[in-house]
């Protein structure tokens, strides 16, 4: 069932594609207009406005400034959700210092920049969805680089609850763990395994990312601020 979210106006970054494209499409089903960012890949960005009858919207998030710029220029907004990411594969022990920085900006540098800009165009009872995923808190192999990144979007996300929660702005985080894009997921090789270890008996799918986004931008999610929900089926409860 769509969440109630008519005449709301949602940007969702990284939108054109796997997660971000499934968050855009839910937000469309629940009644928002939205806003479908890319960075350059015009055709697969064409086909996502076309399957969720969105409006394009490019430009660099990664870019110094590139975020508070694309907000200014949408004027009002009632949910932002930062889905743009970088990873750069990586053991801990042979670390890439430029790779490990790109990700950890990649994650940051978006919601630090909209903040400065979200009390000016977001009106109360706005919505903020970051997208973290479990290797956050947990050991993936080649994954240090994100990891790393993901854990501080999270603690960001808390501090920007704390600080737009008296905009009438909520700040939370939708976190999974592997997710079933279809073909072309990376490591494909690891879903059967994975999804027969998830209690739910399944591996999570874009679509069930997308469900917990619309949920966090529920009017009766007002009262939920700098958390970070979990949607894996429960496989993060197992050791």
């Amino acid at each position: 069932m769509p969440v109630a979210l008519d005449k709301k106006v949602a940007l969702v970054t990284g939108g054109s594609k796997g997660i971000g494209l499934a968050v855009a499409r839910k937000l469309a089903a629940s009644g928002c207009r939205v806003l479908i960012n890319y960075a350059g890949d015009e055709a697969a960005a064409t086909q996502a406005a076309s399957e969720v009858d969105g409006e394009l919207l490019r430009g660099d998030v990664f870019a110094p400034g590139g975020t508070a710029e694309l907000l200014r220029s949408v004027g009002r907004l009632d949910v932002f959700v930062h889905n743009a990411a970088s990873w750069h594969p990586m053991p801990t022990g042979r670390v890439d210092p430029a790779g490990l920085r790109a990700d950890v900006e990649a994650a940051l540098n978006p919601l630090l920049d909209a903040i400065t800009v979200l009390p000016e165009v977001m009106p109360e009872g706005g919505r903020v969805v970051a997208l973290s995923s479990n290797g956050s808190s947990r050991v993936i192999p080649a994954y240090v680089a994100l990891g790393v990144a993901k854990a501080a979007l999270e603690s960001l996300v808390r501090y920007a609850a704390v600080e737009l929660a008296p905009k009438g702005i909520a700040v939370n985080a939708v976190s999974t763990g592997k997710v079933d894009k279809g073909p072309g997921t990376p490591n494909a090789q690891l879903i059967p395994m994975l999804a027969a270890r998830t209690p739910a008996g399944r591996l999570t799918t874009p679509a069930d990312v997308a469900d917990a986004v619309a949920l966090l931008c529920a009017e009766e999610a007002g009262w939920i601020h700098g958390q970070v929900l979990t949607a894996d089926g429960g496989l993060g409860l197992l050791s």
